[in-house]
């Protein structure tokens, strides 16, 4: 259940020692452990966006709980709770800021490959492929059209970045980075979360198109980390609108990254602000892929 929240963009917890702030959450260092904290702070095109998306902090934490309860029998996870009250002492006087949009998290040493299965050719991988029949230089059969589900999906690996985009790598430079027997697991890993998250989805009138992972050692154990199977990682669309030769509408912030094609932005600071019309579609779409995966 999504806790209502008013909109938090800054978050700011003075006294807690800050690890890492990302786009959308930021990340504590408690000691033995780490604490997610996600904002409603919204990103396109590599910006953040002057307004936040109301609530999207929560159901983003609430998509990743469900997830990651449904996956435990595939892999351990680095949540050690969700609760404030199981929470460190020094965190208390902000439990009405954390509730509903945190974790607590076992501080797992990051591996620096982010793991991207696609069972469809859609979006860089759709244009990448028109130009030359590959997808992240994996050769794929001619003839596909846009949105086309792969005869098997691929996975195609990315070193992450500290700024702007990841970049796309083939597994043999993988193996180079990290050796042929963690690059395995993380292959095997996660096709299997992603086959079963499609499946689930796709019991639920959904289709998981593709998505990504990421992944940490922890205690001598690869573990799943960070979020999983939200709709900031994956790409989800309705079953009911689903077209081969177009690319589906999809329930992220695909209408945000629309209007700013549309707005005449010339993707350069600053960023314009959203109307509150997509504002409100945004935060309804965030909240639909929550209802229809739990309901």
């Amino acid at each position: 259940m999504i806790k209502k929240l008013n909109i938090i963009t800054d978050i700011e917890l003075p006294g807690l020692k800050l690890f890492k702030k990302g786009k959308v959450r930021n990340v504590y260092d408690m000691g033995s452990s780490l604490l997610i904290v996600a904002s409603d702070r919204i990103s396109a095109f590599d910006f953040i966006l002057p307004n936040g998306i109301p609530d999207k902090g929560a159901t983003l934490t609430a998509i990743s709980k469900f997830w990651f309860e449904k996956l435990e029998n595939i892999m351990e996870n680095h949540i050690i709770s969700y609760d404030v009250k199981d929470y460190p002492e020094e965190t208390k006087p902000y439990h009405d800021i954390l509730d509903g949009r945190s974790m607590l998290v076992k501080k797992a040493e990051l591996i620096e490959i982010e793991c991207v299965v696609r069972g469809y050719i859609v979006g860089s991988g759709w244009k990448e492929y028109q130009q030359s029949g590959t997808v992240c230089g994996e050769k794929l059969p001619a003839g596909l059209k846009q949105a086309e589900i792969l005869p098997e999906p691929i996975f195609t690996p990315a070193k992450k970045a500290t700024t702007g985009h990841d970049e796309n790598i083939s597994i043999s430079v993988m193996r180079d980075i990290i050796g042929n027997e963690l690059t395995n697991t993380l292959i095997e890993k996660s096709m299997a979360i992603y086959n079963y998250g499609r499946e689930f989805a796709n019991q639920k009138n959904i289709i998981l198109a593709d998505t990504k992972f990421e992944f940490g050692i922890y205690d001598g154990k690869v573990i799943l980390i960070d979020e999983v199977l939200t709709p900031d990682s994956s790409r989800y669309w309705p079953k009911s609108s689903y077209q081969i030769g177009m690319s589906p509408p999809s329930f992220d912030k695909q209408i945000i990254r629309d209007y700013l094609e549309k707005s005449g932005w010339d993707k350069q600071p600053p960023a314009p602000k959203l109307p509150e019309e997509i504002i409100v579609k945004a935060a309804n779409k965030y909240k639909e892929i929550y209802g229809l995966l739990t309901q």
